[in-house]
C-alpha cells in the first residue's frame, strides 16, 4: 500500500491466493512501513468473512479495506452463497458513490467455487491459473507461486514457500503470516 499521510509514504502487505487440488489459500504478511521504518509487524490482513464461507484478503489503506470489507459482508448477506454477483454489485457501488472511489486498496477473495481480485478502479478479475498477488511484494509471491503451481506441492505449501520467496526480495513484506484456506470446488 501506499498514500501518502503528510509523514512520508505508507508501505506495506503482500496478499497471495493459491487455488490447487481441492483447497483455496490466502496469505498474507504482517508487516506496516511508514517510509524506511517499520511500525508494525503482525498486523492481519487475512480474514474469514460470511460466517467463514469467504476469505478474503486486503492490500492498501487499512481503514480503506475495512470500509470495503463492511460493504462486501453487507453485498453477501443480500446474495448469501453468490460471491461473484456480490464482488460486482460492490463493484458497481465502488465506480459509482464518490465516497468509495477515494478509497485505495484492491482485495483479494475466494469462496469454495471462485476466486477474485477487487481493484481499486472498481474491476473484478478472476486470476488466471488460480494464482494471484497484490500489494508490495505481491509480484514476487506471484511469480514465485507461479514457478511451484505445477509441482506436487499442496495449496497451503505453495503459499508459505511464495510468500517467504516475496519477503527475502521485498523490503516492505515480512515473514509473519496469517494464513486462511477453504475446501474448494475446484
Amino acid at each position: 500500500m501506499s498514500s501518502e499521510h503528510g509523514m512520508g509514504t505508507w508501505h506495506g502487505t503482500t496478499i497471495l491466493m493459491v487455488r490447487k487440488g481441492g483447497r483455496v489459500v490466502i496469505a498474507g504478511d504482517g508487516q506496516v512501513s511508514l517510509g524506511p521504518t517499520v511500525i508494525k509487524n503482525t498486523a492481519r490482513k487475512v480474514r474469514p468473512l460470511a460466517k467463514g464461507s469467504v476469505i478474503g484478503g486486503f492490500a492498501g489503506a487499512t481503514a480503506d479495506a475495512f470500509t470495503l470489507f463492511e460493504r462486501l459482508e453487507a453485498k453477501l448477506e443480500q446474495y448469501p452463497g453468490q460471491l461473484m454477483r456480490a464482488c460486482v454489485e460492490l463493484a458497481k457501488d465502488w465506480r459509482t458513490d464518490r465516497y468509495l472511489r477515494r478509497l485505495e486498496a484492491m482485495m483479494l477473495v475466494a469462496d469454495k467455487d471462485v476466486s477474485l481480485v477487487l481493484t481499486g478502479t472498481g474491476d473484478v478479475l478472476e486470476p488466471e491459473g488460480g494464482v494471484m498477488g497484490i500489494g508490495s511484494g505481491g509480484n514476487f509471491a506471484l511469480a514465485a507461486a507461479r514457478a511451484l503451481v505445477d509441482i506436487d506441492m499442496e495449496a497451503e505449501a505453495i503459499a508459505r514457500k511464495a510468500m517467504a520467496i516475496a519477503a527475502d526480495i521485498c523490503v516492505y513484506t515480512n515473514g509473519n503470516l496469517t494464513i486462511e484456506s477453504l475446501e474448494s470446488a475446484r
